[in-house]
């Protein structure tokens, strides 16, 4: 007797997305939880964006800015360094300069940088704000009209200074990304205050939140897959946006990533060590349902795609 083959399949759907103008990215638009494709859909792979600053990256440990070694000091060069020699799909540029506790640069120096990149590059353009909700408020709008026309992605939108962001984002015909921390209820909340001001929901990118592998991951997890969940089988459309993972500055700030070979020689390479993290991170939240994501190290990259190459 034959066993019949059981599958499962959702009425729900996940939003797909479209970024950049000359060379354009799709992620999302699957039908079926992640790599299931013997039960559904999945019609884009996941999107990975090399993370470039608008300043040098002082603060990034020795491992990954010695890669960028030449470029960093300069955004556009470090955007062409990407596009070209590392193949990069899709760039995320983080205003980081604009924060009061770094340079503390104005929305004009961000829209000059904005401005030249956008230039530059070929490929799609994700902009992040400094995560300070006040500077952001200022700095993103100008960005956004800056960016027109080029189709790429804002953020981060949060509760504090989504109506702001938002407006900016829909006025210029942006994607937005709204991020809420660590909540399914705070995240569609936040979804269902953005669709209410007359933002797009198949414009939207969730942020759950981040975290690095040992430092919170299983909770990341469980949200992500609680949204996902809910969007397939729920057919909750407030919960279908594709979702972000903004894996490389969680993971390159503990201590498994810079902890020295000396201090801790039962830890093996640091590099090694400190690649594996990023692309564990990655690939754990890729698995609960993240289709975008912004890392740091060409290798951990790599062995992402990796990844997804052979699970599809």
């Amino acid at each position: 007797m034959a066993i019949p083959e059981l599958k499962e399949s959702f009425s729900g759907v996940v939003f797909p997305v479209t970024i950049g103008t000359e060379k354009e990215e799709v992620f999302g638009g699957e039908n079926t939880l992640p790599f299931h494709k013997f039960e559904g859909e999945i019609p884009n792979r996941p999107l990975i964006a090399y993370e470039i600053q608008d300043i040098a990256p002082e603060d990034w440990p020795e491992t990954v800015k010695k890669v960028y070694e030449g470029v960093s000091d300069d955004p556009v060069k470090w955007a062409k360094y990407c596009e070209d020699e590392l193949k990069a799909r899709a760039i995320a540029l983080r205003l980081i300069g604009t924060h009061p506790d770094q340079k503390d640069l104005s929305a004009d120096d961000a829209v000059n940088v904005v401005k030249d990149v956008l230039s530059a590059v070929k490929v799609p353009l994700i902009i992040l704000g400094s995560n300070h909700v006040e500077k952001d408020s200022e700095v993103l709008p100008k960005v956004a009209e800056a960016a027109k026309g080029y189709n790429c992605i804002i953020g981060k939108a949060q509760e504090a200074n989504y109506k702001t962001i938002a407006a900016a984002a829909m006025a210029n015909d942006h994607k937005l990304i709204a991020m809420s921390e660590l909540d399914i209820n705070l995240s569609k909340q936040l979804n269902i205050l953005l669709t209410q001001m007359g933002f797009d929901k198949e414009k939207i990118i969730t942020d759950p939140m981040c975290s690095a592998l040992g430092y919170g991951l299983e909770y990341t997890y469980s949200v992500m897959e609680r949204i996902r969940l809910a969007a397939l089988a729920q057919n909750d459309e407030v919960m279908q946006p594709p979702m972000f993972g903004d894996v490389g500055m969680y993971v390159w700030k503990i201590k498994e990533t810079q902890a020295s070979e000396e201090t801790l020689p039962e830890w093996g390479s640091l590099e090694e060590r400190a690649v594996l993290w990023e692309a564990m991170t990655a690939v754990g939240l890729m698995i609960a349902g993240a289709e975008l994501f912004v890392m740091r190290h060409p290798k951990a990259v790599e062995l992402v795609e990796r990844f997804v190459d052979e699970m599809i």
